[in-house]
């Protein structure tokens, strides 16, 4: 159980840096689209399709061989530490975040329950004549937060703070049932003997957790080396072990609130006791001080909260805007109207922008007609219709799951060209909603 200080650094993180990472992610990710699409319908386009689908990079042993190309690394990859992070944010949430009480989590999760089911049950209404299209039925449940909150920030101070950290809530509860879908729903062939594998490694993390090991390297080692590479090789998709080893880093302190509390004073009182130099450089007592101080806060550190702030930014600024690179660059042939009226695009561009708004505001209603929750303060139902409209920029969560749901490269083209309609306008929308001025 987290003490008082730890759930306090725990939302502080959660409310300030998180949301101001994300605003800027998705401000990023926006630019780096429009540059994607933009190579990949230029003359260039034989260049972006060789640099991300056609060279091949990797490494084998003996009989053992792992190489793929640079948009499968990426994929499988990069966005496994993508899901890592995705894993410590919902740790932290479900511990001391928005998710840690029923009260607290009612509301998000019950808006994310809609807003994953009603564009599912959209998308197969319309697609349900044709099997090979149904299998596209998770691609609208998603919600891409970076791009959600990156829209919200251009609107400054129109948009509460409590508006953002309620966004920030569902998509994180988002998040978990889009990684359930993929594990339960998206996995085809199952090799047994490598999820054991993977089992016996997750064992071993575990029980170095329960053990007290703290060094997040050993965690590195044994959850790359052990569990997603067995991951790899059982047909489960590797974000999948992202999230698994993300829940086994240990969320205790080595001290306690009050002992941190009272050797701090300790070191500080000698730090103002210390002789001073008279100039910019520390003495070599008070750099001993420093370093004593430094050393004393790392073990008031939970090894989730020091990986996740190291993390966050790397997922934000690198990892989303090269996947988005790699994946977001839509080579369009023939007609782009022909596109947006298959099928599987309308499902999603419906299921998007219809699925979330309804699905989200009538369980968010529910939710508090119920009395399961209440509108947080500073919230008005117009928020909640902006948000409703703003979750359905589906992106890069969306565009994932489309490369799992289909095998032949046209429908993916397809499911990431209704992607690309539904967020555009879920976006240009919620905004209208959200810097619309209440009447009266």
């Amino acid at each position: 159980m987290m003490d008082s200080n730890q759930k306090r650094t725990s939302q502080g993180f959660s409310i300030g840096n998180y949301i101001t990472e994300e605003s800027l992610g998705g401000i990023i990710l926006i630019l780096v689209t429009i540059v994607a699409v933009v190579w990949a319908n230029s003359q260039w386009y034989p260049y972006y399709h060789q640099l991300w689908h056609e060279i091949k990079l990797g490494f084998s042993f003996g009989n053992f061989e792992l190489k793929y190309s640079i948009q499968h690394w990426i994929n499988d990859g990069l966005m496994a530490v993508f899901f890592f992070t995705i894993g410590l944010e919902i740790k932290r949430e479900l511990l001391a975040g928005e998710l840690s009480s029923v009260k607290k989590a009612s509301l998000p999760i019950m808006a994310a329950i809609g807003g994953m089911i009603f564009p599912a049950i959209i998308y197969m209404l319309i697609n349900y004549h044709n099997p090979e299209y149904m299998h596209g039925w998770g691609i609208p449940i998603a919600t891409d937060i970076a791009f959600a909150l990156g829209i919200i920030s251009l609107l400054g101070k129109k948009v509460p703070v409590s508006l953002k950290i309620f966004l920030t809530a569902l998509a994180i509860a988002d998040d978990l049932g889009a990684v359930l879908v993929i594990a339960i729903f998206y996995t085809e062939t199952i090799h047994i003997s490598e999820l054991i594998t993977a089992g016996i490694f997750l064992g071993v993390l575990i029980a170095a957790n329960r053990l007290g090991v703290r060094r997040t390297v050993f965690y590195a080692i044994v959850g790359l080396l052990g569990v997603w590479l067995a991951f790899i090789q059982s047909g489960v998709h590797a974000s999948i072990a992202g999230v698994m080893i993300a829940l086994t880093i240990p969320v205790r302190t080595k001290i306690t609130e009050a002992t941190y509390i009272d050797k701090l004073n300790v070191l500080l009182e000698k730090f103002k006791k210390a002789k001073p130099n008279d100039v910019s450089l520390l003495t070599q007592k008070q750099a001993h001080l420093v370093s004593d101080i430094e050393n004393l806060s790392r073990q008031a550190t939970t090894p989730l909260q020091k990986l996740e702030h190291a993390l966050h930014p790397v997922t934000a600024y690198f990892i989303l805007p090269v996947f988005a690179l790699a994946n977001a660059g839509i080579h369009i042939e023939g007609s782009f109207i022909t596109l947006m009226l298959h099928p599987v695009a309308i499902g999603i561009m419906l299921g998007l922008l219809v699925g979330k708004a309804i699905g989200i505001t009538l369980f968010t209603k529910l939710a508090i007609l119920l009395g399961f929750a209440e509108l947080p303060e500073g919230i008005k139902w117009r928020h909640i219709y902006g948000v409703a409209v703003l979750a359905g920029i589906g992106f890069t969560m969306s565009i994932f799951i489309a490369g799992l749901a289909f095998a032949d490269e046209e429908f993916v083209r397809i499911a990431k060209t209704g992607i690309f309609g539904a967020s555009f306008l879920a976006a240009v929308i919620g905004m209208i909603i959200l810097g619309s001025k209440p009447k009266g």
